[in-house]
């Protein structure tokens, strides 16, 4: 488990609403910690977008959370980057492929560029942390060194977008009994 107690990187816990529609009688609503803890844990998320024509798209990718948003990178040139040029609202979830235990997530959000140094070290540094993913921060973004040093002079590989997503709401499903459905407004 990745322990992030450093309140810089989690942030105050947003208001929670169980929504009895959609939850077992005796349920109560999820506690933002164990939410986090999730987050925290994933390894996967799943990013949803909508392309130009208004067709989704999903793709899988790492996220990290920082500062009270998920972060992703992307390079420019793929579906989703571009999506996220034209509109940038979309969701990340993450979970268990299981029906009667866990917690599954949902976040919310608009996607915004991060560009500052100083986040994107930090954010670097989380993805060798936690996944052994070694980017460079460069100008802009993020740089794979192995495939930069595979790119040739003529060709630079190009430089991968990092975004953040503050949620504007998540919510979390609780399964297996007492089956949930929290809501977490920011």
């Amino acid at each position: 488990m990745h322990e992030h107690n450093d309140t810089t990187t989690r942030g105050p816990a947003p208001a929670a609403e169980l929504d009895g529609r959609f939850s077992s009688p005796e349920a109560t609503a999820r506690p933002w910690a164990e939410v986090q803890q999730v987050i925290d844990d994933a390894e996967i998320f799943w990013l949803s977008t909508v392309r130009a024509d208004g067709r989704p798209h999903v793709t899988p990718l790492p996220a990290m959370w920082l500062d009270g948003a998920l972060h992703f990178c992307t390079g420019p040139a793929e579906q989703k980057a571009r999506n996220l040029e034209r509109n940038p609202s979309c969701v990340l979830t993450t979970g268990t492929p299981v029906f009667l235990d866990g917690l599954d997530v949902v976040v919310e959000g608009t996607a915004r560029r991060v560009t500052d140094r100083e986040a994107l070290e930090r954010l670097a540094t989380m993805w060798m942390d936690r996944l052994e993913w070694p980017f460079e921060v460069v100008e802009g973004g993020f740089r794979d060194p192995e495939v930069a040093g595979a790119a040739d002079e003529a060709s630079p590989p190009d430089v991968a977008l990092v975004f953040a997503v503050a949620p504007t709401k998540i919510l979390a499903f609780g399964k297996g009994e007492p089956f949930s459905q929290t809501r977490f407004t920011f």
